[in-house]
């Protein structure tokens, strides 16, 4: 399911449209939401700010680029009304979230507030740049099966690197960790963390109304994407993104106005976090009956995604059907083999 429009009851969307670039939406009083682009398929990302009074906290930061930083120059001067930045907090450590970071931190003298996950990965990441893919991203893409032909592609290409959109990081943050309670916008919040799509992702939750600041931890019409990746190749994100949801259920109500990281705000909460587990738990009833005869995790695309995985998405549709077999395997529900070419193939135990 895609796009901004509504399309199931249960959820609302209070405002049709995103603010203009620019420009913002005041969504409650002191609660500002304005929007950078991305340059792929999911074009934007959504950013806030919350009027402290003497200043601002900023939550996520867009990608790094000249462009971006000349945006939030303007949007500093207009809506934000010259007040400075005193504080930019990271809900997760994505590159769409964390390329300004640096800037905020180095030229307008934020300080950072982080999780502690977020900010190693973050900065392990940044400091970690390649000319090549190095033999362990070639041995992950093996292993899941990864098509020949867009293998060798991709392993005589310069790879993604965070260093490219995002702006250098300065050494040092302040921790904000799950349980915590954080004062801004003229409200206390709730610290919450989820994990799943990114480790030790921050949400906000306000004490004070129905605000919650979810990040890419919640979003309506689309899911988050849970991913493996080389770094950690037997990992299981998808038990880790099943629990936090269970554990934000009770939590949930219909009239929080959810404040995400794509699309739209919107509320109805309660039904968002049951169709979000019940569309995991139905992809690996689907996934648990075609691996009843084996299979690497590249082939199963159709039936996880249920349309057509084109090249530029390939990447992002890989590292989440290997995040759905290694859950099957971990949970004991297939058997792992490798074949002659170097993938691992996953086959339905019987009565598992």
């Amino acid at each position: 399911m895609d796009g901004d429009a509504p399309r199931a009851s249960g959820i609302r969307y209070p405002w049709d449209t995103p603010p203009a670039p620019g420009g913002c939406v005041e969504v409650a009083e002191g609660v500002l939401w304005m929007r950078l682009p991305l340059p792929m398929k999911l074009d934007h990302v959504n950013v806030f700010a919350l009027d402290d009074g003497d200043g601002w906290t900023v939550i996520d930061t867009g990608f790094g680029s000249k462009k971006t930083r000349a945006m939030w120059q303007e949007l500093m001067a207009g809506p934000m009304g010259g007040r400075p930045v005193r504080r930019v907090i990271m809900t997760h450590q994505h590159p769409d979230h964390i390329g300004n970071v640096g800037w905020f931190q180095t030229d307008l003298g934020a300080e950072l507030l982080s999780t502690r996950t977020s900010w190693l990965f973050g900065r392990m990441l940044l400091l970690d740049c390649q000319e090549v893919p190095p033999p362990e991203t070639l041995a992950f893409w093996r292993s899941a099966g990864m098509d020949p032909e867009i293998l060798a592609k991709r392993a005589a290409q310069r790879p993604f690197n965070y260093a490219d959109i995002c702006y250098p990081m300065p050494l040092g943050y302040s921790r904000i960790q799950d349980g915590q309670t954080i004062r801004m916008g003229g409200r206390s919040w709730d610290i919450l963390t989820g994990n799943g799509h990114a480790p030790e992702h921050a949400t906000f939750w306000s004490r004070d109304d129905n605000l919650v600041i979810s990040g890419d931890q919640i979003l309506p019409s689309i899911s988050p994407n849970i991913g493996v990746y080389a770094t950690e190749p037997e990992a299981d994100p998808l038990q880790g993104w099943l629990d936090s949801c269970e554990r934000f259920l009770p939590l949930s109500r219909e009239d929080h106005l959810v404040l995400g990281g794509h699309k739209l705000p919107f509320t109805g909460l309660p039904f968002r976090l049951h169709q979000l587990i019940d569309n995991h738990h139905g992809a690996l009833a689907r996934l648990s009956k075609f691996l009843e005869e084996p299979h690497a995790a590249a082939e199963c695309f159709a039936t996880l995604f249920k349309r057509h995985i084109g090249e530029e998405e390939y990447g992002m549709a890989l590292v989440e059907a290997v995040a759905h077999v290694n859950h099957l395997w971990k949970i004991g529900a297939v058997r792992r083999d490798r074949r002659q070419d170097g993938a691992f193939t996953y086959q339905t135990i019987a009565g598992a």
